[in-house]
């Protein structure tokens, strides 16, 4: 009698569950600003001041008042000059304050001429009346008649002094920490990197530099997985421990995962979660806590899977993951990435990326994708969600690899992003598809 298989999970459904079960971690850092790039706030950023702090001038030119420039041409004696990082004194009526760009706007000032629309005079001649009272650093004949406000930026109209200018779970950008020292933070609070043990399974896996290609025994190939699963996971933030190359073994991959619970929040492997004999994962993974997801239906990445190791089960790891000295912590999250390299980059990309953001308190982690214009034709319906490789031409249209198969990691090097085509559907030419872009997605 033939076992029937459950059916595969949709992708919606597989990412919705993933995320529900990505609780933000508890633990924060606080660290120095210059070293926040990339970190997720675990607080409010709030603002102590207005920014600017003051009114001040938004170019080189000269404060006035408008009431003393009734007509273009006007000639005021100029009674001043204010620098950034300097204060000037009341404006007198009749007077100009020479004024360069960020400096504060003296009292009774209401409008700033930029210098391209004035014209520096020497002492003497027609203009203003002299005056003992008023001391002078020439004069100056404005070419246009201002308008109240013209130039100046108001105190507080970038920042105001109580505003919220960084939410918690923003994940921190250079333009955000530059908008972080713009008030004054010099440390921020932010959510602790996860904790992620990554391993690869397979007799056939060699590392690079062990073996030359000419000595490379039949059937074996380089670990390429390993490769750009870490860099992905460090450009996440996370603090990874690199736990090699697990032989395909039950005893082996229970030993691996029992080790790996003990000091990481997140086991993500590569290889071992389908349905051959020598897939080892999913037994293993069982036998020491559960597993919620198996098998999701995409292409390519359908072995992905996801379940969780219980430290306190029976079978389970001793003491579980460090807690921060807490001595309480969940189960340690365990993610399945098929073995094929295209396989594991796209699940990685679309599934684990998502839930690696929202353990650190992301909120919108839900790839975006843009519409775009199909540059080839795609005839192959299949009745799962699929993602190809693509990349933009001159035109902005979209190319097609021409190998479409989930171990062509050239694919991913030529692409700068995937189409999705959902169940059933073909493509042709002119279509406007789904098109969501690597730069998004590894950044």
């Amino acid at each position: 009698m033939t076992m029937k298989h459950p059916p595969l999970k949709p992708f919606d459904e597989a990412l919705a569950e993933l995320l529900a079960r990505a609780t933000p971690l508890p633990g924060r850092d606080s660290v120095a600003t210059w070293d926040a790039d990339g970190r997720v706030l675990a607080a409010d950023a709030v603002s102590p001041l207005h920014v600017p702090p003051q009114d001040n001038s938004a170019m080189d030119g000269y404060a006035l008042r408008c009431a003393d420039v009734p007509a273009a041409g006007t000639v005021l004696r100029v009674a001043q000059r204010i620098a950034a990082g300097s204060s000037g004194q009341p404006l007198q009526p009749g007077t100009a304050a020479r004024i360069f760009t960020g400096a504060p706007v003296p009292p009774g000032a209401d409008a700033v001429v930029m210098q391209e629309d004035c014209e520096a005079l020497p002492e003497s001649g027609d203009g203003a009346p002299a005056s003992a009272q008023v001391p002078t650093l020439g004069r100056v004949r404005i070419h246009t008649v201002p308008e109240p406000g013209q130039a100046i930026r108001r105190a507080g109209e970038d920042i105001a002094r109580g505003a919220v200018v960084l939410h918690a779970g923003t994940r921190l950008t250079p333009a955000a920490l530059g908008l972080a020292a713009s008030i004054g933070m010099d440390k921020l609070q932010v959510v602790q990197r996860p904790r992620v043990a990554l391993f690869s399974t397979g007799d056939e896996l060699v590392m690079p530099g062990e073996l030359p290609p000419e000595r490379m025994p039949p059937g074996a190939i380089y670990n390429s997985n390993r490769f750009f699963l870490r860099a992905l996971l460090q450009r996440l933030g996370c603090h990874v421990t690199d736990l090699g190359i697990v032989p395909d073994e039950r005893e082996a991959t229970v030993a691996a995962l029992r080790t790996a619970s003990t000091q990481h929040d997140v086991i993500l492997t590569s290889g071992g979660v389908s349905v051959g004999e020598e897939d080892h994962v999913k037994p293993a993974v069982q036998a020491l806590g559960r597993l919620d997801l198996w098998q999701i239906a995409i292409k390519p990445g359908k072995p992905f899977a996801y379940g969780q190791i219980d430290a306190a089960a029976p079978g389970g790891a001793a003491g579980g993951a460090a807690d921060g000295g807490s001595g309480q912590r969940g189960p340690t999250h365990f993610i399945g990435l098929p073995g094929n390299p295209v396989s594991s980059l796209v699940t990685f990309l679309l599934l684990v990326r998502p839930f690696l953001l929202r353990l650190q308190g992301v909120a919108d982690v839900l790839p975006r994708f843009i519409g775009a214009t199909a540059h080839f034709d795609w005839r192959k319906a299949d009745k799962r969600r699929e993602f190809l490789r693509v990349r933009r031409n001159d035109q902005g249209s979209l190319e097609l690899f021409a190998n479409q198969g989930s171990g062509v990691l050239t694919s991913t090097v030529w692409a700068d992003g995937i189409v999705d085509v959902p169940p059933g559907q073909t493509i042709a030419h002119g279509d406007v598809v789904r098109y969501l872009p690597f730069a998004e997605l590894m950044a």
